[in-house]
């Protein structure tokens, strides 16, 4: 679990993104329940990897392979649960 001021699984998370100069909102859930087309990501990611535990305010880079990375900012976290609104993914 995570400190309330720390993103943490379910949480949503508005993110500006500096390259795209772009605010966007994601949600860091478990790996089946992700659809990333819905802002749904999963912590396993090297996106979700990256937030996790992050605060308002922090930049951080995210490694998505070996040549590329891109900087982020998270600018507000709105504390979230496993609602099981979201689907779980099929294969």
């Amino acid at each position: 679990t995570s400190a309330a001021d720390e993103v943490g699984l379910y949480d949503k998370v508005s993110i500006y993104m500096e390259e795209d100069d772009e605010l966007t909102t994601v949600q860091v859930v478990t790996t089946v329940r992700c659809d990333p087309l819905e802002g749904l990501v999963s912590r396993e990611s090297p996106f979700g990897k990256s937030v996790l535990g992050k605060k308002v305010g922090d930049k951080f880079t995210v490694q998505v392979n070996d040549n590329y990375s891109y900087e982020a900012e998270i600018r507000s976290i709105t504390k979230s649960e496993d609602d099981g609104s979201a689907p779980i993914m099929s294969y």
